[in-house]
């Protein structure tokens, strides 16, 4: 069986990832986010997670898969990380209360075996509801929404403040199975001949 690496610190991609019968061991790029500008945030997606990937595969010396993603959320155009404070957290979510916004996943697989990469972004829409004033400061309170792209999840405290997506619910969380498969099988590995054996 392959070896498999997450190049992610995110305990949702590692969650994703297990529940789908992987067993990747997590290394964490080190890669420097603020070095890459794009105007297209699906561009600038799919480089960031192609960063983290390749930061990690030239470390790799097992014939790894390495796998790296990035998220990003886009509303008016604009794209939206991490806010990283409470302030931004909440000036975010105030600009989204019912809104819908594009939740951009970025991937990227390298296979350090043969020397080959590919990469991909998916999207899925997302339909933010109407948390009032004081919900929404004890959401932030949490401190959920200041290490996630677009200030929210859908598998946390926030999830009764989505009103609902349109799309793979896993783009939203940091790592899009489909596409995960997809890619795999560009590079001519089956997904489930990663599965974990008893």
């Amino acid at each position: 069986m392959r070896p498999l690496v997450l190049a992610s610190a995110s305990p949702a991609r590692l969650g994703l990832l297990r529940a789908a019968g992987l067993e990747p061991r997590v290394v964490v790029s080190g890669f420097d986010e603020d070095a890459v500008h794009r105007d297209d945030p699906l561009e600038l997606v799919e480089e960031l997670a192609a960063g983290k990937a390749a930061a990690v595969a030239a470390d790799v010396t097992d014939g790894a898969l390495v796998v790296g993603c990035d998220s990003l959320l886009v509303l008016d155009g604009q794209t939206l990380g991490k806010p990283h404070t409470a302030q931004e957290a909440t000036r975010r979510w105030q600009a989204m209360r019912g809104r819908t916004g594009t939740l951009a996943t970025g991937h990227c697989v390298v296979d350090t075996a043969a020397g080959r990469t590919v990469s991909a972004v998916a999207t899925t829409q997302v339909r933010f509801g109407t948390p009032t004033d004081d919900e929404l400061a004890a959401y932030v309170a949490t401190g959920e929404p200041l290490g996630v792209a677009g200030a929210f999840t859908l598998d946390g405290f926030c999830a009764p403040f989505v009103d609902g997506i349109d799309g793979d619910p896993g783009t939203v969380i940091g790592l899009s199975l489909p596409l995960l498969r997809r890619l795999l099988a560009d590079l001519d590995v089956s997904l489930v001949d990663l599965w974990r054996r008893p």
